[in-house]
């Protein structure tokens, strides 16, 4: 048992408050990782306003950090590794072996209940459980995660940098690499451009498509989009988003991918594909109507949902850095630092879109 220090949610909806906490011992399948940064997701503020965890929680589920320790069964990590973090999974369910551990029979449990895959909680105040998320708390000085969750990278690389790849990064990109598999000189479009929306445009300039449509209703966001290799931009507060892409498409995209989560915006990510297409969801969307007539199966359109990328993480995070390393995935170029002890003002400069990925430096 250890002292930490963790930001915690005690309520739904309140700030985080820093508190002395005690961390177990990793057991036999688990590492502790001194955590040096962590990015800040979307979904760790949807979790302290809607309670997607019981609360009091420790969020924080894009931490980067170095091996302190290791249980008896670890093989795939020493201590003094340079690690990111991911989700947890199973390791053992039909999906898990067939290599989509992003849809694990047990992803909810795992990542969202508060406690480990043993059912026991390794965090705790004054004897109390505090629920773990995404299987990792990060927004911690140090975490104990599952090996399943543990990715090694290479040390060449700022660690401090290399968070945002174990969840909204791998988002955007694997949407579009594992999941889309656009064919060379396909069309997509790209709705919203956040941290997520930009990383699929990347992704699908390093798959090639001809035309990389991005839509967004901020100005600088959609310049930043074109700077990361979207071929065409379109404001769709001031334009008919759907005509104009079919305009300059010939009748439509091959593929879309929605980030935003905005039911208007699914609309017509389905409207503005070709008889064909195929648009992939992958932000949290309310209830909503489709007429499935129309915008489906009257031309043969695909709608689906996509979680963390369809990524096998000890797979594609290395082959994320390696992309950012020749230069074809300069996702540095979404981040803002923050110290751990503005970690409220980091959420709010997401929330306003001021950042797009904010990342809280921890030691």
């Amino acid at each position: 048992m250890m002292e930490i220090k963790a930001a915690v949610i005690e309520k739904q909806g309140e700030d985080f408050v820093f508190e002395q906490l005690k961390l177990e011992n990793p057991k036999s399948n688990e590492v502790l990782i001194k955590v040096v940064a962590t990015g800040v997701c979307h979904t760790d503020a949807v979790a302290r306003d809607m309670g997607l965890s019981p609360f009091p929680v420790v969020l924080g589920h894009e931490g980067a950090g170095i091996v302190e320790a290791v249980g008896d069964s670890v093989k795939s990590v020493k201590e003094g590794d340079h690690v990111v973090l991911s989700f947890a999974s199973c390791g053992e369910c039909e999906n898990c072996l067939a290599a989509h551990p992003t849809s694990c029979m047990r992803f909810n449990e795992l990542n969202f209940d508060g406690k480990m895959e043993d059912h026991t909680n390794r965090i705790h105040k004054h004897n109390h459980a505090v629920s773990t998320f995404f299987g990792q708390s990060s927004f911690a000085t140090y975490a104990v995660v599952n090996e399943r969750n543990v990715v090694q990278v290479e040390k060449d690389v700022d660690l401090a940098l290399l968070g945002p790849l174990g969840c909204g990064i791998q988002t955007g990109s694997g949407t579009v690499l594992n999941k889309l598999k656009p064919e060379f000189g396909s069309t997509i479009a790209v709705y919203g451009c956040g941290a997520v929306g930009l990383s699929a445009i990347m992704a699908a300039k390093i798959a090639g498509c001809k035309q990389i449509i991005a839509i967004d209703v901020h100005e600088n966001r959609l310049a930043l989009a074109k700077e990361l290799g979207a071929t065409d931009v379109f404001n769709g507060a001031k334009v008919d988003a759907v005509q104009e892409i079919k305009k300059i498409t010939n009748g439509g995209t091959n593929y879309a991918v929605e980030t935003t989560g905005v039911p208007p915006v699914v609309r017509q990510s389905l409207h503005a594909l070709k008889p064909l297409g195929v648009s992939a969801v992958v932000g949290v969307t309310p209830k909503m109507e489709f007429d499935v007539h129309n915008d489906i199966m009257a031309e043969g359109k695909t709608l689906m949902g996509v979680i963390e990328g369809d990524a096998v993480p000890k797979l594609f995070i290395p082959k994320l850095i390696d992309f950012y390393k020749k230069g074809l995935f300069p996702f540095d170029k979404l981040v803002k630092f923050y110290e751990f002890e503005d970690i409220n003002q980091a959420f709010a400069d997401s929330k306003s879109g001021a950042v797009l990925k904010p990342i809280v430096k921890i030691s």
